[in-house]
């Protein structure tokens, strides 16, 4: 027994010993706050010499190309022989999550190295979430740039942004976060630290990672006349609250001449940002008993604080204004000392105040995962949600503390698969989620009948199993939420809350159903046959005049629940979603710092009221009461084209759709032009003014500029103001003020070139026009077509698009067709491709009077 028990008691003595040793190793060695990313690289690896674990930055960032340099030139620093360099997108981020998280402090390092071969170095910026943080210059493409900060952050998510600023595609090495005690550097959390100096007096060497644990850079400083004193690091007192490795403190300079009396060091600053310096002291000498060591420390010859160092670690710390200077530090023995002054390290960063602005944790965590369940990699979701501007397909609340919610997530069409995300649950301000049009399945969770903020939820055009949330439905039939899916109509609502849409199926359903079928197929027959005598007479219904509804200012804030849900904002003012009945609708009011006055607002209702055609937004009614003016019609679920075209629209328009969408455009100008008396010109033909509704066909809005000729014969209006949008605007009704509806088929032939290339009107300087002219007169119109198209097209029904938006922007509006020649063209381009698809043989589209291009 007692061999037993001395058996046990050593090998558990040995056993501690281990984990004693093991303890120890791990904590010279911690890299639990860290997170090191070789950007460009496929692996994962240890760097030889340094020891620090580094990563792939793939996980980290959904953009950039990788680029492995180690073929080029090999650097036994593994980190510089690869890249990633971001030749799309405007801003591109990295977003990093310390395992630590929020209320902490980090050290954060982006470094660059391009390399002599592949010439001169871009320029870029780079930011901290909405922050600019610094511009990246390198003016030798041999040496290695690495920027650095301190950062305090409130989130548990930080974004490291790389912003094309058009002087060469964006790139980045390596990408470092250190996790840092919060005792250090006490500067205001609102305020980033950027180095400007981090040095070590009296070494040749420079000092990192392991010797500096949170792998802090110090570069050396052994300048001429100065000499190196160095002490035995055991006498030094435990380190101070910034931490100063002891192997940089332990180094120090001092005058070579005993007799000399002054140290200093300068540095130079290119901003006026203010900054802040830490000045590190220790003795390194032992002294006599008859020898003091004291001296003046002085910045930019303003008195900063008499000072004698002991072997206790001190940092004096001073904020100075800021000013685009040079600047010196310097010591100076006083007339006590008897030995000259010492320097240990120096560290200087300058002070950037933070916006603070950034979207709520939970919000961000909600949505990266709803991201990470879809899939939706080819949205560019990147770097904060909402700020700087919203990710495309939501919509944020922003309060005056910077903080924003997610009140609106449209992810209609995305070719979702599985469930409702439970994700979703957590977006608790969410007033608009939109799942319509995806491959979702399963049962609707009953927690989107506890988002109590949700106020319209489509669910359209999914598999999910029956039967609804009774709480959703409830919810749904009291008018505290729209609801929009498949067979949901009052009957069933009702049914489903008494518990009658589960399994058991009463035998009366089976004996009612086949009457109901038959009700069903004759009110659709009905239907088709109405629609098809209206599209055979709307188009130049000359006689329609649709009812007439003024509303009072305390309707419309009813309609649109105290103006709630804003869904656009224009020249005019802001537009707002509403319900009148059970009908969707948007509300324009009139801003009262509007460039569009009362004037405007009046042209438009009278028009809306006079006519009417179904490429052509309808007015539902208008308030005009007192201060207070508005427009109500009919809501557009799709908004307008310039979202689908531009600014890197995930969702890309097919060619067919885009045919249908010019079509549409064209047969509502048409009819101003041809099926009004008197005709009316549009005079503001843009894609901002081209809505698309839940199907995508193509409204004309925005009428607060039309014109109506004096009388059915006139040729022309004459107009004292040339009025219109750049890129859009008929030179020749700009040069002679006579306005006709070829101004209409100019800008009209503008639109057409954007549906064409997703190119705007006015891009970088060049237009639109000239660019495509310039491509036709090399016969290349492949290169015209949008890239996203991925030659989804047929080339003949693309040449003669391309010729007949040529033909309509024409100097000369004698040249120009009518827009009843467009509309019979486009229709015979979309025919051709529909024919083109299907496999059928194409119409003949070699019809145009303009000479062929090709």
């Amino acid at each position: 027994m007692v061999l037993v028990a001395k058996n046990t008691l050593l090998r558990s003595f040995f056993c501690g010993l281990v984990l004693h040793v093991v303890t120890i190793v791990y904590a010279q060695d911690d890299q639990s706050g860290f997170i090191s990313l070789d950007c460009g690289s496929k692996t994962n690896y240890t760097q030889e010499g340094s020891g620090i674990h580094y990563v792939s930055d793939d996980g980290f960032i959904e953009s950039g190309v990788s680029h492995d340099l180690s073929g080029i030139i090999s650097y036994t620093t593994r980190v510089y022989n690869s890249l990633r360099s971001f030749p799309e997108n405007k801003r591109n981020c990295y977003t990093l999550r310390p395992q630590k998280g929020k209320n902490n402090k980090y050290l954060i390092r982006a470094t660059f190295f391009y390399g002599e071969s592949r010439g001169q170095p871009p320029q870029f910026d780079l930011y901290i979430g909405v922050d600019y943080w610094t511009t990246v210059y390198i003016s030798d493409p041999t040496t290695f740039m690495a920027y650095e900060m301190i950062h305090f952050t409130s989130s548990d998510y930080i974004n490291i942004c790389l912003v094309n600023t058009d002087s060469g595609y964006p790139f980045i090495t390596s990408l470092e976060l250190r996790l840092l005690d919060n005792t250090m550097y006490k500067e205001q959390h609102s305020q980033l630290l950027i180095r400007l100096h981090r040095v070590s007096f009296g070494t040749n060497e420079t000092i990192m990672y392991k010797d500096d644990k949170y792998d802090r850079i110090w570069d050396p400083i052994n300048a001429e006349g100065v000499k190196r004193e160095t002490i035995d690091t055991s006498s030094l007192k435990p380190v101070n609250e910034e931490q100063v490795p002891l192997k940089v403190i332990s180094t120090a300079m001092t005058p070579l001449n005993s007799t000399n009396d002054e140290l200093y060091y300068t540095w130079s600053t290119k901003t006026n940002d203010a900054y802040i310096i830490y000045i590190h002291f220790a003795e390194v000498e032992t002294l006599k008993s008859n020898e003091t060591r004291e001296f003046d420390i002085n910045i930019n010859d303003t008195m900063i604080q008499t000072f004698s160092p002991s072997t206790n670690i001190t940092t004096i710390t001073k904020q100075m204004p800021g000013v685009s200077a040079t600047h010196e530090l310097t010591v100076t023995r006083t007339l006590n000392s008897t030995l000259p002054p010492i320097l240990n390290a120096v560290e200087i960063y300058s002070l950037k105040q933070l916006s603070l602005n950034q979207t709520d944790d939970q919000d961000v965590a909600a949505i990266w995962s709803t991201k990470s369940s879809y899939g939706l990699l080819k949205l560019n979701w990147q770097g904060d949600p909402c700020f700087p501007q919203p990710w495309f397909g939501l919509n944020c609340h922003y309060n005056a503390t910077g903080v924003a919610r997610i009140i609106s997530l449209n992810l209609s069409s995305k070719s979702s698969t599985g469930g409702i995300a439970p994700s979703l649950a957590s977006l608790t301000m969410i007033e608009t989620l939109d799942l319509s049009y995806n491959n979702l399945t399963g049962n609707v969770p009953e927690f989107l009948a506890r988002l109590d903020n949700l106020r319209i939820l489509n669910l359209t055009g999914n598999n999910f199993t029956r039967p609804l949330p009774a709480e959703l439905l409830a919810k749904s039939e009291k008018g505290l939420l729209l609801l929009s899916i498949e067979g949901i109509s009052s009957e069933v609502k009702s049914s489903c809350l008494e518990g009658s849409c589960r399994n058991n199926k009463p035998k009366i359903v089976v004996i009612l159903a086949p009457i109901i079928g038959c009700i069903v197929v004759l009110c659709i027959i009905v239907l088709i046959v109405k629609q098809l005598r209206k599209k055979a007479l709307i188009k130049w219904d000359e006689g329609f005049t649709p009812r007439k509804q003024q509303f009072t200012y305390s309707e419309v804030l009813s309609i649109t629940n105290n103006f709630k849900y804003e869904i656009g904002r224009g020249g005019f003012g802001r537009v707002f979603h509403g319900s009148v009945g059970a009908k969707q609708v948007a509300v324009k009011m009139l801003s009262e710092s509007s460039s569009q006055g009362y004037k405007e607002f009046q042209a438009e209702v009278k028009l809306l009221m006079e006519i009417h055609h179904t490429n052509i937004t309808s007015l539902v009614g208008y308030c005009n009461d007192n201060n207070h003016k508005g427009i109500i019609y009919d809501f557009m679920a799709n908004g307008n084209l310039e979202k689908h075209l531009f600014d890197g629209c995930p969702n890309v328009l097919s060619w067919e759709r885009r045919l249908q969408i010019g079509c549409d455009a064209a047969e509502g100008l048409a009819y101003m032009h041809y099926g009004c008396r008197p005709p009316i010109v549009h005079r503001d033909v843009k894609c901002s003014n081209i809505l698309l509704n839940e199907s995508f066909q193509a409204k004309l809005s925005d009428f607060g500029l039309s014109r109506a000729f004096p009388n059915e014969d006139a040729s022309h209006v004459s107009s004292a103001n040339v009025v219109g949008t750049i890129g859009y605007l008929d030179p020749e009704y700009h040069l002679t003020y006579r306005l006709t509806e070829k101004s209409d088929v100019y800008s009209f032939g503008v639109v057409l070139m954007e549906l064409i290339t997703s190119r705007r009107a006015i891009s970088e300087g060049i237009n639109i026009i000239n660019w495509v002219k310039s491509a036709v007169e090399i016969g290349n119109v492949e290169n015209i077509m949008d890239g996203r198209l991925e030659g989804c097209f047929d080339i003949n029904t693309a040449w003669k698009v391309v010729e007949i938006a040529i033909a309509c922007v024409s100097p000369t509006s004698i040249k120009r067709p009518t827009m009843n020649d467009v509309v019979m063209d486009l229709k015979h381009c979309l025919q051709s491709q529909k024919s083109h698809q299907s496999g059928s043989m194409s119409f003949n589209l070699e019809s145009v009077t303009e000479p062929n291009p090709r």
